[in-house]
């Protein structure tokens, strides 16, 4: 049997769609996986043991990546193609069956919406794939027992991102903890960090360019994370670190971090038009001490 996922450009969205793929997977033990995708997210399924290959549908003008990747895909004979990009790319192949996620932003849950494109409810949690030898990689870069402290003070645009002041704060309130920070590639991501960093100078500096199984095996190493709404939130969540999500003008109602220990904390105001500021210290200091405030939810989120 051979299916054909197709999922999302953007890294957060990409991580979500992790847990239907595992669902096809467990559903169908002898089925063969081709995965499209964007750039950003290829390395997050390449560890995958049953993605047999990972196609990078990287965008171009006037569409021509979806031609692309119907040239890549056309001449095989698909049992199943599942479509999260609610492109028209699935009815130009030969396929027994397909299930095309409906395009465009719309309310709800993001996790719920990929669920329900095979009818699973409540939605698969997100999940993550690593090899052994990221696994290594992992206890060689961060020995012992730590405890480390995993922080993500970055965010693909400056509204979402919370003051690096704010997460040293967090750090210096738990000396014995290790801060690690973990931001994308990039000089611009990397900027973006630098002001932490350079307030931490015992932090561990996890940045770059590594593939995203190695930066899940690394925040598995972490005893938590806290970060920005962003990409690696959702990738630590899916990672089982128990992640706490930091919301002002995102919306959490959509893109909340889902996992078997994931929570948020979100400024008050009107969802999606509350700053980032509106987030203080110590609210979310009280979230990692355990003395859950009311604007944190903590527990698997579907």
């Amino acid at each position: 049997m051979k299916i054909l996922f197709i999922t999302a450009n953007r890294l957060g969205d990409a991580v979500i769609s992790t847990g239907l793929l595992d669902y096809l997977a467990r559903v169908y033990p002898a089925a063969r996986f081709t995965v499209a995708c964007g750039p950003v997210a290829a390395s997050l399924f390449a560890p995958n043991p049953r993605c047999e290959r990972v196609i990078v549908a990287e965008k171009r003008r006037y569409d021509r990546h979806w031609f692309d990747l119907w040239r890549a895909c056309v001449g095989t004979r698909w049992d199943l193609v599942v479509d999260l990009r609610g492109s028209a790319t699935g009815f130009f192949l030969w396929a027994r069956e397909r299930r095309v996620m409906r395009g465009g932003r719309r309310a709800g849950a993001r996790i719920g919406h990929v669920g329900a494109v095979l009818g699973v409810s409540p939605a698969p949690l997100p999940v993550v794939w690593t090899t052994g030898a990221q696994e290594r990689v992992a206890y060689e870069v961060l020995p012992g027992e730590g405890p480390y402290l995993a922080l993500g003070p970055t965010a693909n645009w400056d509204g979402k991102i919370w003051p690096a002041e704010r997460f040293v704060a967090v750090a210096r309130a738990f000396p014995a903890w290790r801060p690690v920070v973990f931001y994308g590639p990039g000089a611009a991501e990397r900027a973006r960090a630098l002001p932490v960093l350079e307030a931490l100078p015992g932090a561990v500096d996890l940045g770059g360019g590594r593939d995203l199984g190695e930066v899940a095996a690394l925040l598995r190493r972490c005893g938590a994370f806290v970060g920005n709404d962003s990409g690696l939130m959702h990738l630590a969540a899916a990672a089982g670190v128990r992640t706490l999500g930091i919301f002002g003008p995102s919306k959490p109602s959509e893109y909340a971090p889902s996992g078997r220990c994931a929570g948020f904390v979100v400024a008050a105001g009107v969802e999606g038009r509350a700053p980032i500021e509106g987030v203080s210290v110590e609210m979310v200091v009280e979230a990692l001490a355990g003395e859950a405030p009311i604007a944190i939810e903590w527990g698997e989120r579907a």
